[in-house]
């Protein structure tokens, strides 16, 4: 069945081969290059997915790409907060695009890796080791003039057993009391806040670092040099790998790129705010700051 239906310049040789080394011994870097998926193109160990919207999955993809809207990994409640659809249903639609846990899955997308590193912390969830984000995306793949294709994905359906998932990755509302650091990663306006609006600015305790500040837009939208990032980080205190790092957003999109970033960076004890700011601002008892300290 396609899944059309069931869902409505350059780097060292010797940075190539770690790459190679490193996904065909199951320890995937968070980050890899278009020349690296160039070569395994055609790996039957490899899932692509494409995480672009439909009108431009349709107009063009990475050759062999499954296809995968955003809005599938998320459910909205009466009150509009965007959540998780859960682990369970994750594992469900991978079944559905025909990926295993076996699988070195590689996603994308054509916004900087906003839509594919919400994929990414999903499949962290499901301990799903063996995934990466394609640097630059669809982006940097036209612009190098790769090959790309119009052909829609046919696959057959395929066994994602849940084994284990880890919780640790999912921050609730009441966590956010004894969160040491917390870091808001949405604009800096919505961090200052509206004088006009009583229910905005951020969490009282909250440090600023915009997700994209992590993307070199001016360069084929990929990821900025891990040395520049952690030189901003530790202007916040984010110094040592082992700090415990909650991060939210709006409705935890941004900061599922954060954690992303973080992630890449080194960082394993971080946590994404699911209901994220949507869901906070309706608890008018829970207090919020306006202005740029935190």
């Amino acid at each position: 069945m396609s899944h059309y239906k069931f869902f409505k310049q350059f780097i060292s040789i010797g940075t190539l081969l770690l790459l190679i080394t490193s996904a065909s011994a199951g320890n995937n870097p968070p980050l890899v290059t278009t020349d690296w998926l160039n070569q395994h193109l055609n790996d039957d160990n490899i899932a692509i997915i494409d995480m672009s919207d439909s009108f431009q999955y349709q107009r063009f993809h990475i050759p062999g790409a499954r296809h995968l809207p955003y809005n599938v990994l998320n459910k909205k409640n009466r009150q509009r907060v965007s959540y998780s659809v859960g682990s369970e249903i994750v594992a469900k639609i991978m079944s559905q695009l025909g990926v295993t846990p076996q699988h070195t899955v590689i996603i994308y997308d054509d916004t900087g890796g906003l839509n594919a590193a919400r994929l990414y912390w999903e499949l962290q969830r499901l301990q799903h080791t063996k995934v990466s984000l394609l640097d630059g995306g669809l982006v940097k793949w036209i612009r190098e003039a790769r090959k790309i294709s119009w052909q829609e994905m046919e696959f057959k359906p395929a066994a994602y057993p849940v084994k284990r998932t880890n919780p640790s990755l999912l921050a609730q509302k009441d966590d956010l009391k004894k969160a040491k650091i917390l870091i808001d990663v949405r604009s800096k306006e919505e961090y200052q806040g509206h004088p006009r609006q009583p229910r905005s600015g951020h969490i009282p305790g909250a440090k600023p670092f915009p997700w994209n500040s992590a993307v070199d837009f001016e360069k084929d939208f990929t990821m900025k040099s891990a040395s520049s990032l952690k030189a901003a980080l530790g202007k916040l205190g984010i110094t040592e790998p082992n700090q415990e790092i909650t991060l939210y957003c709006r409705s935890g999109h941004r900061a599922a790129h954060t954690f992303f970033t973080l992630k890449r960076l080194g960082w394993d004890n971080v946590r994404v705010y699911d209901g994220s700011m949507a869901e906070y601002e309706l608890d008018k008892s829970a207090s919020l700051k306006k202005g740029n300290a935190p």
